[in-house]
């Protein structure tokens, strides 16, 4: 999805992205009710959108691909403040996508501090 995407240009990439929050709310609130589980390991919709908001601004290049993903997911599972608070005070679909935007752009913020230090 994320190499699809970064065809169509960033306005494109971004709106694309947001459209996909508003809709993974909705399909999150579905399946956490179908599961009977506040975000369900099956649930992956907030983690496909929480990685794009963290590879948004990044060069496309395995290396920016590979540290992103690990950025995003040391933030999806370690849930530093305020990640875990959203995690344990929002509720619903907007709830289990909200904590993995906020882990995306603290991934987006780590690797551009990381790209302006190598530059």
């Amino acid at each position: 999805i994320y190499l699809a995407m970064t065809q169509l240009g960033l306005f494109w990439y971004l709106l694309l992205t947001a459209v996909m929050f508003l809709v993974g709310i909705y399909l999150c609130d579905r399946a956490a009710a179908h599961f009977g589980e506040h975000d369900h390991a099956a649930i992956v919709w907030d983690e496909i959108v929480g990685f794009l908001i963290t590879m948004s601004l990044m060069p496309v290049d395995w290396r920016w691909i590979v540290a992103g993903f690990i950025a995003f997911r040391l933030f999806d599972i370690l849930k530093p403040w305020p990640i875990s608070w959203m995690d344990r005070h929002v509720g619903g679909g907007f709830g289990i996508m909200l904590d993995d935007v906020a882990a995306g752009l603290a991934g987006l913020a780590v690797l551009m501090l990381v790209q302006y230090l190598l530059i």
